[in-house]
């Protein structure tokens, strides 16, 4: 059996398979603490939200490559990329509290793209940074 775990090709399968799974996930959580329903705003073409939550797609994956290139099982890889989850939602909150002029979910769910921009920014930047971290 440790063959067939020491086949790139099956943890490469492996890791993708997790992460996939972890991201739907990751987004469910994102859904959760949003006011706003992303995959219906992004259906009704609000770019800010496609933005902002394409920023979170990229955050999570960045994240993860980080975990899976530095650390060796799937449970470790999956540990780490969770933690790294985390931080970045503490981040999206960060957000949230250095913004008190405006609701950052009401002027993302206007389509205020300036907004969504920098949530996308914000979110591909903390990546690298937990990423870093993870390394």
């Amino acid at each position: 059996m440790d063959q067939f775990w020491e086949n790139e090709y099956i943890q490469i399968a492996a890791d993708y398979s997790v992460v996939i799974l972890c991201l739907i996930v990751f987004l469910a959580v994102f859904e959760i603490v949003t006011k706003y329903k992303n995959w219906e705003e992004i259906k009704k073409g609000n770019v800010a939200v496609a933005m902002a939550t394409g920023g979170k797609i990229f955050g999570v994956a960045n994240i993860f490559r980080h975990s899976i290139e530095d650390h060796d099982t799937l449970l470790s890889m999956i540990g780490w990329g969770v933690y790294g989850f985390v931080l970045l939602l503490a981040g999206y909150f960060i957000f949230e509290f250095l913004t008190p002029k405006f609701k950052i979910d009401e002027e993302i769910q206007n389509d205020n793209r300036a907004v969504g921009l920098i949530s996308m920014i914000i979110s591909i930047g903390l990546s690298y940074v937990i990423g870093a971290g993870i390394s």
